[in-house]
Parts: C-alpha cells; sequence; structure tokens
C-alpha cells in the first residue's frame, strides 16, 4: 500500500536526496579553491607545482585537496590540454614472458603518471595485422604510439602508418625514424657467456630464441661475439622457439660430446632442456651447466635453481613511460636508451666435470 507524502514530506524527502546527491559529488577544483579560500586557478598552480605560489598558500592549498579527497579530473585536464591522457601501446605476441611483462610494466608506469593504456595485442592465431591496431589505437585519440615490438614483422605496418603521433618502440635495434628503448640483450648474452668461461668451460653451446625475434637475434650475436674474443670455439646455436617443450627435446637428444655448459635464450628452454638432462641420467651442473635468460619469478625453485639474466622490466616500464610523456610534451628525448640487464647466479653452473 503506497501512502501519499504531504508537502511538508515532499521537502524533508528532496532535501535527503539532494544531500544524498552532493555526498556522492566529486569535489571539483572550484570546490577545494573555496574550502581553502583562494580562486581556482592559485589551486590549479599548485596542481601543476608552479613555483610561483607562497609556501603557506600552497600548504593551505594541499590542506584542503586531502581534507576533500579531491582527485583531478582526466576529462577536465583533457579538455584544458587538449590530450586524452592516453597512451597506445601495440604488443606482439602478448603470451611470451618478455612482451607481457614489457606491456605490465608500462602499464603501471603510466598509471603512476596519470596516463591510461589503450593496448591491441597481436598474436599468430588471430592473425591480425599490425595496420589494424594502428588504425583502431588512433581511432580512440590516443596521445602517443608506444610499440612492443619482438619481431621483424612487427614493424612494417608502423614504419608507414603513425599519422603524426610521437612513436617509442620498444626494441633492441635503433629505428631511423622512431625512438627505442628495451633492455641489452646483447649485453646480457656477454654476461651468461662471461659467467661460464669464467668458471673454466670452453665448449659453451647456445639454445636459440626464433630467429626473427630481435632480442633472439641479439641474443644469439651476443653469445657468439664473446666466444670469439675469449678466443673459445664457436659451433652454430641450436634453433629453439622459447617453449620449453623445445628444451626438453634437446635435452634428450642433443648430442654433448665435449659441451661443458648451454647458454639457453630464455628460462622456459632452460627448464625443460634441464628435464631432459636428467631423463638421460644427466646432473646439472655435476655434467653439464645451464644458464637461462629473463629470471621468470619461478627460475629460484627450478631442479636445481636456475643461473640467468634478470632483465628489469620495472625499469623498462619507466623508461618507455618517461620518453614517451617527453615526446608528448615536446621535450628533447634520446633516440635510443637501454636498460642494463644483471647475471643472477644460481645453482645450475659451477666449473666443468671430467666428464668422460
Amino acid at each position: 500500500m503506497l501512502i501519499p507524502l504531504n508537502k511538508g514530506s515532499e521537502s524533508v524527502v528532496s532535501a535527503m536526496a539532494e544531500d544524498t546527491a552532493r555526498a556522492w559529488q566529486r569535489p571539483s577544483i572550484y570546490d577545494v579553491a573555496k574550502h581553502a579560500g583562494v580562486s581556482h586557478m592559485t589551486v590549479s598552480r599548485v596542481l601543476n607545482d608552479s613555483p610561483n605560489i607562497r609556501q603557506s598558500t600552497r600548504e593551505r592549498v594541499l590542506r584542503a585537496i586531502e581534507e576533500m579527497n579531491y582527485t583531478p579530473s582526466s576529462i577536465a585536464r583533457a579538455l584544458a590540454t587538449r590530450r586524452t591522457m592516453r597512451i597506445g601501446v601495440i604488443v606482439d605476441s602478448p603470451v611470451q614472458y618478455g612482451p607481457n611483462s614489457t606491456l605490465r610494466a608500462i602499464e603501471a608506469a603510466a598509471r603512476a603518471e596519470g596516463y591510461a593504456i589503450a593496448s591491441f595485442s597481436i598474436s599468430d592465431d588471430e592473425n591480425l595485422p599490425t595496420d589494424t591496431g594502428v588504425v583502431e589505437l588512433i581511432s580512440l585519440g590516443v596521445d602517443a604510439l608506444c610499440v612492443i615490438a619482438p619481431r621483424a614483422s612487427s614493424m612494417l605496418a608502423i614504419r608507414e602508418q603513425r599519422a603524426g603521433l610521437p612513436t617509442l618502440v620498444v626494441k633492441v635495434d635503433q629505428e631511423s625514424s622512431m625512438h627505442t628503448v628495451a633492455v641489452d640483450q646483447y649485453a646480457g648474452a656477454v654476461l651468461a657467456v662471461s659467467h661460464l668461461a669464467e668458471l673454466g668451460h670452453r665448449h659453451i653451446a647456445h639454445l636459440a630464441g626464433p630467429l626473427d625475434w630481435f632480442d633472439a637475434q641479439a641474443r644469439e650475436q651476443g653469445w657468439r661475439e664473446e666466444l670469439e674474443r675469449r678466443g673459445l670455439p664457436v659451433r652454430p646455436a641450436l634453433p629453439g622457439d622459447w617453449n620449453s617443450d623445445c628444451g626438453y627435446h634437446f635435452g634428450r637428444h642433443y648430442e654433448i660430446a665435449d659441451t661443458t655448459a648451454v647458454f639457453a635464450a630464455n628460462d622456459q628452454m632452460a627448464l625443460g632442456f634441464i628435464h631432459g638432462l636428467a631423463e638421460r641420467g644427466l646432473s646439472v651442473p655435476g655434467d653439464i651447466s645451464v644458464v637461462g635468460f629473463d629470471d621468470v619469478p619461478d627460475a629460484a625453485h627450478f631442479l636445481p635453481p636456475l643461473t640467468t639474466v634478470r632483465q628489469d622490466f620495472a625499469a623498462l616500464g619507466a623508461l618507455a613511460v618517461r620518453s614517451i610523456i617527453a615526446a608528448i610534451n615536446d621535450e628533447d628525448w634520446a633516440l635510443r636508451e637501454m636498460i642494463e640487464p644483471g647475471l643472477v647466479v644460481r645453482e645450475s653452473t659451477g666449473p666443468p666435470s671430467s666428464r668422460p
């Protein structure tokens, strides 16, 4: 049964509704200005860290911002700056550890800077051309493009279709018309080979990644050239595909002969390789030492724990976002910047054995 409200009751209900709406309404810059007793332009200058603000005024505004739980509207900021505060990211082969970790690191770094990420993934299963991603992201009005380009095929459309947007590519080789950032894959391979050589290994094999991948090319080159610099024998690299099944196959069937160490181009292949060796009755590092690349979260729990090259994806993401924002703001930024990798020594490597 519905009971009709009299005029007094209607007024009470209306007032309650207005109070509820105000409680849920997001405070504006004008509300903060009123609360702090300053103009909205003063609040804006404080938010933009303008130096021409008295310290007492700055502290009063910051206190009002905290008390009102004010956060700047990304929509308002976009209207004021004529920007969407959104970065478009194209990521090739997102299921692989490196591209996936890079994307997540860029998302975290962008979020910390007040930017959103719109991503478009390219995988062999979907068979989507790269230029579809470029068109889709540009249609969203992104302020810049970031391309996580592990393979040569990733770059074909990017070079032709960018609509004048600032574009950053995450890849080890420099692009003539685009800025690039990456972890130094070549240096990582040199670290791996140097570690094994300094333990006394002379015959160091390489289980490579797919050589249409830029990272795999750089790791193979670093392995080969470091062996040459040290006067150690160089044999053809073993052709891998990033997957542990591939590593297992080589661990089971590779003719070891005088090989005493293997540098695998990623941790997953190293895991499979160790498994395959174990099924042949060979121990790591007793019979053969193994080094991986990436330092995946589980690498410390392999049997034995894996010596590997660590990539700092958080630093890579932060560098990529800083570079993109600099480009958006028309600031100077380096054409190519690299993050140094590190070697994590665990129990999968040791001096060569006197295996017959």
